[in-house]
């Protein structure tokens, strides 16, 4: 496993601490297993106990959300904010509003937030929030006066040179603009706090399609530098349906592949004539239908409730959640010649499934880097907001593609200062922490 003690005591500390904590632990191993060859070469990593103090939180804030249903119930609710840390910036991290929400996953987005947010460029920190709150099946009203009861208490924590979050699973535009309405409210002030706003007040163009054009960017450069091939002519495989998944599989196809996948909680759907995009758009964006009813205005599609990675591809895009690709998926997709795995969820891949992509030499895009898209857009934005201007969607879409591809190569640059070869998950752990370690470093013991 570890082959330093200085990385091996750092995750026993936090297994014991946090044992609980199963994603997070599995996001801790990753990053520390992928940063353990720099170790040797900077002896004042541990002198400062950087890693030490980039495993644990800066602050975490719990609090309850009590809201009243359309019938006149009162609900009670969890309501969470992980700031993990701020070294090179303001924490920044969406919210996420589902039923599977808990400390741990929080927790761990938090954690690949820091280094995701550090690739991108700009100058962010990394942090993470949410609650158990499901917003499927609620009213508009009930989403609303959820919405404002926890950003009652949530806007004491954040700000724009705070903590500015925006939106994730269960957080769209409609959460966003709720959100961002009570906070303005409270503090009587008009800034950028939260990215993912309308268009209309202080939104960025392309961001909703920023996280799945981006992957698509990054898919197409890691290709590029080492199969000197992309999208052209290949079958592309895409779990979910969220804004993720949907722009992923629009880019895709407008970079010549052919889209043949998309799935929700239900199952997924396959279509080998290409999946159309305007009508899973109507589904998921406007009549928040399930992915099945794609099947009856296209009777030569297939619905399973199977595995999405059983369908043959060269280029699987993961958009869906953590841990959905397992081992026997993974082993799956290398027998049907998959090319690259890029991540558009976080942590989709189980490590098991990492170990046999490794073996068959697959191409491994890990998300805090393919799909760091949606982060580097909501950077532009606060940048827009604190300038109070807009760019074109094209200024934006060439600002995002430029950032994609600078990730691809300084992943690369660094695993080769190590000697990794061309291993991109390494390399972008070993990119990203080394950037927040300096400024760490840097600004002393705090």
């Amino acid at each position: 496993m570890f082959k330093t003690t200085y990385a091996k005591r750092v995750f026993d500390g936090v297994a014991e601490r946090s044992h609980w904590e199963t994603e997070f632990l599995q996001a801790v191993r990753e990053v520390l297993l992928s940063i353990e060859p720099i170790l040797p070469h900077n002896p004042d990593l541990e002198s400062n106990a950087i890693l030490e103090r980039i495993v644990e939180p800066e602050r975490q804030i719990k609090f309850r959300v009590t809201w009243v249903d359309d019938a006149g119930n009162i609900n009670i609710n969890r309501g969470y904010r992980f700031q993990f840390n701020s070294a090179i910036g303001p924490y920044k991290g969406g919210l996420r509003f589902h039923r599977s929400v808990n400390a741990s996953i929080l927790k761990f987005l938090a954690f690949e937030q820091i280094f995701k947010n550090s690739l991108t460029g700009l100058w962010m920190g990394g942090g993470k929030g949410g609650s158990d709150f499901d917003p499927h099946g609620k009213s508009d009203r009930e989403v609303m006066r959820f919405c404002q009861a926890f950003m009652s208490e949530l806007y004491r924590h954040i700000g724009p040179d705070t903590d500015i979050p925006a939106g994730d699973i269960g957080v769209g535009a409609r959460e966003v603009g709720y959100l961002f309405g009570r906070y303005r409210r409270l503090r009587n002030e008009f800034t950028g706090t939260m990215t993912g706003k309308g268009l209309d007040f202080g939104g960025s163009l392309a961001r909703t399609e920023a996280t799945g054009y981006g992957l698509c960017y990054y898919t197409q450069e890691a290709l590029a530098r080492l199969r000197s091939d992309g999208f052209e002519g290949k079958t592309v495989t895409v779990s979910g349906s969220g804004n993720v998944a949907i722009f992923a599989a629009e880019k895709a196809a407008a970079l010549g592949g052919k889209v043949v996948t998309m799935s929700d909680s239900s199952g997924f759907i396959f279509d080998p004539d290409g999946i159309d995009l305007d009508l899973v758009k109507q589904l998921k964006l406007v009549d928040r239908a399930r992915i099945s009813a794609y099947v009856d205005q296209h009777p030569k599609a297939q619905f399973s409730t199977g595995s999405v990675w059983n369908v043959p591809c060269d280029i699987a895009l993961p958009s869906a959640t953590q841990n959905e690709v397992s081992k026997a998926d993974a082993e799956e997709l290398v027998r049907n010649g998959v090319m690259i795995v890029a991540e558009g969820a976080n942590m989709p891949t189980t490590p098991e499934a990492i170990e046999v992509f490794e073996a068959a030499k697959v191409i491994i895009g890990p998300g805090k880097a393919a799909n760091a898209g949606g982060v580097a857009v909501s950077g532009l934005e606060m940048a827009q907001d604190s300038m109070r201007i807009a760019w074109t969607f094209e200024q934006v879409d060439d600002r995002l593609r430029g950032i994609m591809v600078r990730t691809v190569t300084q992943s690369l640059d660094a695993a080769a200062r190590y000697d990794l070869g061309t291993d991109l998950v390494a390399g972008a752990n070993i990119a990203g922490f080394e950037r927040v370690a300096g400024a760490m470093i840097a600004q002393g013991v705090l």
